[in-house]
């Protein structure tokens, strides 16, 4: 723990400035109720930065990123139909991908967690949903995203799926560790069954499993086994271990269980900077409407916290949050039915009402 914390700020693209917005009210209340300080610096990345600055992501910004000085870097959101017909290394994508690459942040972590007063807003049946609560642990600089070689030609393409022994072993470590502080149970998810990549996979994490972790039990299951078994049973994961394709299909699976990937934040951990964002995009349709959903970017800072051991006040922004959503404040993806829906600015404002008001911060039951 410290008094003082360095952040960089890149909130990109369409809604991105307008949670990461939010998210930066409340991580300024909670630090001066718990008496911490949070120095930020804005930079660009995405889209903005390729107006701005001609390429998704400069490299002072990475080298900024990267710098011993930072302590986490929070992200919005990249990308929209303005960028669309780029391709390649200038899409705003390759910036985010960059940023991963260039932070060494191997372990994407996605938490989903349906409580009973939202478990109505899940696509599934309420009864399925009630009591999920699982972290998907996606290898984030390897896989098919990074491997080369690469090529796209007029008549065919062709992509590199590879992981060495290292990548898999070290992914697999922190998702076994993270099971130990939860339920110690692993899913690792592969096709083995096709893929000599998920051969290995599956080989490394068994051999980890049995001599490292023999008190985590652990399952494997092919990639759409698992997706059918997210569908059919939620709540019986608790830490599913996956590669980055098949990591970024089921975590952008496993957050529609929540019914709004407004909901849903995420970490990027494990190199010289953590990196924090929530799951959703940057939903151009109602950019700059101020309707968009700020709990995700919200939840992010709130895992920022507690990477710097800030558990209180990570606890007291996770509360703030249930009690605003007790209270009513919906905002537009939230609402079924006939209810009215608040503005970001009206959610985050109440938020951080809900925030002050709190007696002594907790962690959510």
């Amino acid at each position: 723990m410290s008094d003082h914390y360095h952040i960089i700020v890149l909130p990109g693209d369409g809604i991105g400035p307008e949670v990461i917005g939010s998210a930066q009210a409340v991580l300024q209340a909670v630090a001066g109720r718990f008496g911490f300080e949070v120095t930020v610096e804005e930079r660009n990345i995405g889209g903005v930065a390729i107006d701005r600055e001609g390429a998704p992501l400069a490299d002072e910004t990475l080298s900024a990123c990267s710098s011993n000085r930072v302590d986490a870097v929070l992200l919005g959101a990249i990308g929209g139909p303005k960028w669309d017909a780029l391709s390649g290394a200038n899409r705003p994508e390759a910036g985010l991908l960059r940023l991963r690459a260039g932070l060494g942040v191997f372990s994407n972590l996605r938490p989903v967690r349906i409580s009973e007063p939202l478990a109505h807003l899940s696509v599934l049946p309420r009864a399925k949903v009630v009591g999920t609560d699982l972290l998907v642990v996606r290898e984030l600089t390897g896989g098919i995203y990074f491997g080369r070689p690469r090529e796209k030609a007029v008549e065919y393409a062709f992509d590199t799926m590879s992981y060495s022994v290292e990548e898999i072993d070290r992914i697999a470590k922190v998702a076994f560790e993270w099971a130990r502080q939860r339920k110690r149970k692993v899913t690792s998810v592969d096709k083995a069954n096709v893929l000599a990549v998920s051969e290995l996979w599956r080989e490394r994490v068994q051999a980890i499993g049995s001599s490292e972790y023999p008190d985590v039990e652990l399952n494997h299951l092919y990639v759409d086994n698992a997706a059918m078994q997210l569908v059919l049973n939620p709540a019986q994961f608790d830490v599913i271990l996956t590669g980055n394709l098949f990591g970024d299909i089921l975590s952008d699976l496993s957050s529609t269980l929540a019914g709004s990937l407004g909901l849903l934040p995420s970490a990027s951990v494990g190199g010289s900077t953590p990196l924090f964002e929530p799951v959703h995009g940057s939903a151009p349709d109602i950019a700059r409407k101020n309707v968009a959903n700020p709990i995700a970017a919200v939840l992010s800072c709130a895992m920022m916290l507690d990477s710097w051991q800030e558990n209180e006040a990570a606890s007291a922004i996770r509360k703030a949050v249930s009690q605003t959503l007790a209270d009513g404040y919906l905002t537009a993806d939230l609402i079924r039915g006939a209810d009215l829906p608040v503005s970001t600015n009206q959610f985050t404002e109440h938020l951080v009402a809900s925030l002050s008001r709190l007696a002594s911060p907790s962690p959510i039951s």
